[in-house]
């Protein structure tokens, strides 16, 4: 932030700055270099300061909320989108967009739309940032918290089975779930579900977790086979995460730790 504060910013730039007390967006324009300031002369505690021209207040009310949500933190430096711009500086005009309900309705809930779709992707970087071994780990915590009693496979030589879960976590009782999980990035052919269908038994079901994905050929073996068969890739695993999350465990939480968001209701 300090190399852009420094180098990148230009005078005649327009800057934004927020005042979350009044609501509002100060708008101004650069109109001096980048100065370090001495002890007795900073600014608000700040040695590193440039000259603003003050032009004007925006009402943080007055904005689309899409806008409003592409502001981001006011405790970082980074670039405004053109139309964020052009809204701000249409309302600093006196040129505000008047939205009717509905449409206020609309840019609310696409809004929401993409906060939820971004969360979806950060948590699924989450997920291929863990270990192997870690993978394993989460796949069980998922079924404890879906009720089930489970059992990872100690490290070894792959038999094809990683986890297991049941209702009395000895198998006695179906359904008994076997789970055979590959953390990498290449998809799962046919061939592998061939060989997990070949250590399944009567009475299991089979849950082959992917984070690589399925080929076309990987999920019709699936559908044919003779074993009741769930493929699991790295969307399915963030949608069952965020479903089952209030149910992890202290171990589920502590390897994929994540906090609620809450949201306007409608």
């Amino acid at each position: 932030m300090l190399l852009k504060f420094r180098d990148e910013i230009l005078k005649g730039d327009t800057v934004i700055s927020y005042s979350s007390e009044r609501r509002e967006y100060l708008v101004g324009e650069v109109n001096g270099p980048y100065q370090f300031v001495s002890e007795d002369q900073q600014i608000g505690g700040h040695s590193h300061v440039r000259a603003v021209k003050w032009i004007g207040v925006v009402s943080r009310d007055v904005l689309p909320i899409s806008t409003r949500n592409s502001l981001g933190s006011t405790l970082t430096l980074f670039s405004l989108s053109d139309s964020a711009l052009k809204d701000i500086m249409a309302a600093l005009h006196g040129k505000a967009t008047i939205l009717t309900e509905p449409e206020i309705e609309e840019d609310l809930s696409e809004t929401k739309d993409q906060v939820v779709s971004q969360a979806h992707e950060l948590i699924k970087d989450k997920v291929l940032a863990l270990q192997s071994e870690e993978m394993e780990e989460l796949v069980a915590v998922i079924l404890r918290a879906m009720g089930y009693k489970t059992k990872v496979s100690p490290r070894g030589p792959d038999r094809g089975v990683d986890v297991q879960a049941s209702p009395d976590g000895l198998g006695l009782t179906q359904p008994r779930i076997k789970v055979e999980v590959k953390h990498r990035s290449g998809s799962m052919g046919s061939q592998a579900i061939r060989s997990f269908v070949g250590v399944l038994r009567s009475g299991d079901t089979g849950l082959y977790v992917s984070t690589g994905g399925f080929t076309k050929e990987a999920r019709y073996e699936a559908e044919r086979a003779t074993f009741p068969i769930t493929l699991i890739d790295t969307d399915d695993l963030a949608n069952l995460i965020v479903s089952h999350y209030d149910n992890f465990d202290f171990e589920g939480r502590a390897l994929l730790p994540l906090i609620r968001v809450y949201w306007p209701a409608e």
